[in-house]
C-alpha cells in the first residue's frame, strides 16, 4: 500500500494535505506548521531548525508504517518509522493543530485550519491499512 500526502496549505501554525492511498484521494491531513524539513537533512540540522522553530510537520521523505498499540493512546495506531529527529510520530485523529501534539491528523477540512469527522476517518483509514497488512503488503508513507 503507498500512502502519499501532499502538503497544499502551509500556514504559520499548522499545514494541511491531502492523503492519497494508492493515487486515489482518501483524506485530508493536519499537521504542526512545515518549516521545511527534509529527510535528507543532517540529524544536527533537522534538530536546530526544530529548536529554533518550535514543533514542526515531520520530514519530507518515505517512511514505513506499521499499526502498534501506542502506550501513550492505549489504542492501535500507524506508528511512522525512520523519522529523523522524531520518536513516535502517529497518525490519529484530532481537529485542531493543538491536537497534532507533532502527529498528523486525518478527517475532512470542512473548516480552515481544522478538520471534522476525525475518528471516523481514522478508523476506515485503520480498517484499509489493515487489509493491506493482511494481504502481507508493505505500507509505505510519501510526504510531499
Amino acid at each position: 500500500m503507498q500512502i502519499t500526502i501532499n502538503r497544499i496549505a502551509k500556514k504559520a501554525t499548522y499545514t494541511i494535505g491531502r492523503l492519497l492511498i494508492d493515487g486515489k484521494y482518501f483524506c485530508d491531513t493536519l499537521e504542526p506548521a512545515d518549516h521545511g524539513l527534509k529527510k535528507r537533512m543532517s540529524l544536527v540540522k533537522i534538530k536546530k531548525i526544530k529548536h529554533d522553530r518550535g514543533r514542526s510537520a515531520i520530514p519530507t521523505g518515505t517512511y514505513r508504517v506499521l499499526i502498534t498499540k501506542s502506550p501513550k493512546f492505549k489504542a492501535w495506531l500507524p506508528l511512522i518509522f525512520g523519522v529523523p529527529g522524531f520518536e513516535g510520530i502517529r497518525i490519529h485523529a484530532g481537529n485542531k493543530p493543538v491536537n497534532t501534539r507533532g502527529c498528523i491528523l486525518v478527517g475532512r477540512n470542512r473548516i480552515k485550519g481544522q478538520l471534522v469527522t476525525s475518528r471516523a476517518v481514522l478508523l476506515s483509514l485503520i480498517r484499509a491499512m489493515t487489509e493491506a497488512l493482511d494481504r502481507e503488503e508493505i505500507i509505505m508513507l510519501n510526504i510531499q
